[in-house]
C-alpha cells in the first residue's frame, strides 16, 4: 500500500542565489583588507608627506578604467612635492655692475651721491689754492668754490666733483672754497686753470652739470689742530678725505663727544673735552674711522694712515 506525503514540496534554489551570498561576503572582506592597508600607521613614517596624502585619498573613488590601484596611483603622484624652480645665482652678477650702483648716503647734506646737479660754471683767480675751507696752499689747482647754498656751512669742503660741459668736456675738481651770494644753487666757481679745461676762458660763464665722486687713489687722511689749540680748547680739521666728512667725535671719559662744525671747516671743542685724545671721523656713507696717537700740535698736518672706502 502506498503512503501519501501531504507536506508541500520544497522550492528548488537557483544556481545564482546559491553563489551570491559567498561572493558578497568575499567582496566585503577584500574591501576591509584594502581599508586596513591604507590606514596610516601610528609608528614609523607617520609624518611622511606622501603617505599622509595617499591615506587621505578616498579608496572608494574608482578610476576611469575601474581599477582601484590606478586611482590610488594617481593620488600618490599628485601628492608628491614638485621640485622648486632654480633661483638665479648671485655669483652670476658681474662685479662691475654691482659696484656701479651708488650706495645710499644717509648722512649726506645737500650734495648727495648719484645725483646730477645743474648750474653754471664761472672762474676766479685761485692764487695759491687756498680758500674758505682753510686747507692752505695747494700745488693742484684743479679746484673750485661751491656756491653758498650747496657749501652748507663747510659740509662741501674736500668733496670731489666731476664737472661736465655741454661740449662734452669734463674735469674733476676738489672743493676748497665758498662762492658767496649771489652765486646761485648749482653754480661752481672754478679756478681759471680748471675752467680752461672745459671752455675758452673768454666765455667766462658756461652751463654745466656736476656729480659727487669717490676718487680712486687719494692720499691718506691727515688731522690738523687749529692754531691756538690746547687741552682746554681745540679745533680739529680733516684733510685729504676721499668722501665728504659728516661728523667728528672725540673720546672722553663719558664716551664719544660729537663736535660742532664751523663754516671755516674746523670742528670745535670749546671746553677742551677730548682734545689730544682719540678722534673718530665719519663720512656721509656712515663709515667710521678711529684715529689714535695724534699729538696735540697746532697747525701741523699729521698723517693718520687711514682712508675712507671708495664708493
Amino acid at each position: 500500500m502506498r503512503t501519501t506525503n501531504h507536506r508541500a514540496p520544497r522550492p528548488r534554489r537557483g544556481r545564482g542565489q546559491a553563489f551570491g551570498i559567498p561572493l558578497a561576503v568575499l567582496a566585503v572582506g577584500v574591501l576591509a583588507c584594502v581599508g586596513v592597508t591604507l590606514l596610516p600607521s601610528s609608528g614609523a613614517d607617520a609624518g611622511h608627506h606622501t603617505e599622509a596624502s595617499v591615506a587621505a585619498a578616498p579608496a572608494s573613488v574608482p578610476s576611469r578604467s575601474g581599477s582601484p590601484a590606478t586611482a590610488l596611483g594617481a593620488a600618490t603622484a599628485s601628492a608628491l612635492p614638485r621640485p622648486a624652480s632654480p633661483r638665479p645665482s648671485v655669483t652670476g652678477i658681474p662685479r662691475s655692475a654691482a659696484s656701479s650702483t651708488p650706495r645710499p648716503a644717509s648722512l649726506a647734506g645737500r650734495i648727495k651721491p648719484g645725483v646730477a646737479y645743474r648750474g653754471v660754471a664761472t672762474s676766479y683767480a685761485a692764487g695759491d689754492g687756498g680758500g674758505s675751507c682753510l686747507y692752505g696752499p695747494s700745488s693742484d689747482l684743479m679746484i673750485a668754490a661751491m656756491n653758498h647754498t650747496d657749501y652748507e656751512s663747510a659740509k662741501a669742503c674736500g668733496a670731489h666733483v666731476l664737472v661736465r660741459a655741454a661740449n662734452g668736456s669734463s674735469i674733476t675738481v676738489r672743493i676748497v672754497n665758498e662762492c658767496p651770494l649771489p652765486c646761485a644753487p648749482g653754480q661752481l666757481d672754478l679756478s681759471t686753470q680748471a675752467f680752461a679745461k672745459l671752455a675758452a676762458p673768454s666765455l667766462g660763464r658756461i652751463p654745466v652739470s656736476w656729480t659727487l665722486l669717490s676718487p680712486a687713489a687719494p692720499d691718506m687722511i691727515s688731522i690738523r689742530y687749529k692754531t691756538g689749540s690746547t687741552r682746554w680748547w681745540c679745533g680739529i680739521q680733516v684733510i685729504g678725505h676721499r668722501n665728504p666728512v659728516a661728523a667728528l667725535e672725540l673720546r672722553t671719559a663719558d664716551g664719544w663727544l660729537p663736535l660742532p662744525r664751523t663754516d671755516y671747516n674746523y670742528f670745535l671743542s670749546p671746553g677742551g673735552s677730548g682734545c689730544g685724545g682719540a678722534i673718530r671721523v665719519t663720512d656721509i656713507y656712515g663709515e667710521r674711522l678711529t684715529i689714535d696717537k695724534i699729538a696735540l700740535k697746532p697747525d701741523v698736518a699729521q698723517p693718520s694712515g687711514v682712508q675712507f672706502t671708495r664708493r
